[in-house]
């Protein structure tokens, strides 16, 4: 077996179990600094031991390293949530102590469990796709989008929270994070969508239908127009009223007016954005582990659940529309991914 093939870093990712086990036993291990070179530690010889079992057989993709570490640090991650909802114990007790102690809040516990669910997921079909030498565009901006939204949030809100003043060295190792993205971003942004053959007659049709033809773009106008609304209404000022406003906008824009092709991309990493921070919140305002006050009231649940259960849902379905039926978005003049010739 190849590290590279799916099965490698699955594997590779599932040592994390004794390794947090191991550390934890070690009562060595109890000031913040050495926590986190231990942490420097582990992810360096994660990429160590990656670096020398792909050696005379390297992965065509560099980010095939990213994917494999960060799926180690997503079992980390539902380690954490784990033990910390009382399902396990004695693995990252030290880690919480003097590690990243806000991780222990409602908000934080939610994004180790997204981290642990869906993104160890799409860590591993973005593997699988790289050892089978498929594109994995798509699942990867969706991916993009998740991952950045949850560190818009997650780290600013520890920094000037109630958990400013108790940031330990721990807290830099979440600078992965940050940088990183920008990379793979860069590489799968330049990667191509794999989408359906289409002929310029079926795109000049496509986009000469008018939006009353168009049933299904009217619903996602209608949608839009009622998450503007909504946008508006929270009020969440620092991410969705100066990011995601202004794309719900351009998004209206887009389904009235054809060859507008960045919506192949832009789709679908809102679509992960907007999932993974209504999981978040919908999450921390119904958890347990959220004090009392500042849950929704009982009467008013089926109320939050279902405007937030929609905010989330429309996203979703804009992103399949774009990808499924491209062709009112796409030039006049493409490439199709399938037999690679240049259509007028």
């Amino acid at each position: 077996m190849r590290l590279q093939d799916p099965l490698g870093p699955l594997l590779l990712s599932l040592t994390a179990i004794p390794v947090s086990y191991l550390v934890n036993s070690l009562s060595a291990v109890s000031d913040p600094i050495s926590i986190a070179g231990i942490g420097v530690l582990v992810l360096l010889g994660l990429l160590v031991i990656l670096y020398i079992f792909v050696q005379g057989d390297p992965p065509s993709d560099p980010l095939f390293y990213v994917f494999a570490i960060f799926s180690f640090t997503s079992v980390i991650d539902l380690i954490i949530w784990l033990e910390e909802d009382g399902y396990i114990k004695g693995f990252m007790e030290f880690y919480m102590k003097e590690g990243e102690p806000y991780l222990r809040t409602a908000h934080g516990l939610l994004i180790c469990l997204w981290d642990g669910t869906v993104h160890y997921v799409l860590y591993l079909l973005m593997l699988a796709a790289i050892a089978s030498g498929r594109s994995y565009k798509a699942v990867g901006l969706f991916w993009l989008g998740s991952l950045v939204m949850s560190m818009l949030i997650f780290l600013p809100g520890n920094i000037v929270g109630k958990y400013g003043t108790e940031i330990r060295p721990a807290f830099f190792l979440n600078v992965p994070y940050v940088l990183l993205p920008v990379w793979a971003g860069m590489r799968i942004f330049r990667g191509s969508h794999v989408l359906p053959k289409i002929s310029a007659e079926k795109v000049s049709m496509s986009q000469k239908e008018g939006i009353v033809q168009r049933p299904y773009d009217m619903a996602l106008i209608a949608y839009l127009l009622a998450a503007i609304a909504f946008t508006v209404f929270r009020g969440l000022m620092l991410v969705c009223m100066f990011y995601v406003l202004p794309f719900q906008c351009l998004s209206i824009y887009a389904l009235l007016v054809p060859g507008c092709s960045w919506m192949l991309d832009w789709t679908l990493i809102y679509a992960g954005a907007i999932a993974q921070a209504q999981f978040a919140h919908m999450g921390s305002s119904l958890y347990h582990r959220t004090p009392y006050t500042y849950r929704v009231p009982h009467d008013s649940w089926w109320v939050f659940v279902i405007l937030n259960g929609l905010y989330t849902l429309g996203p979703q379905f804009l992103a399949y529309r774009c990808f499924k039926k491209p062709a009112f978005f796409l030039q006049k003049t493409f490439h199709s991914a399938e037999d690679g010739k240049k259509m007028n």
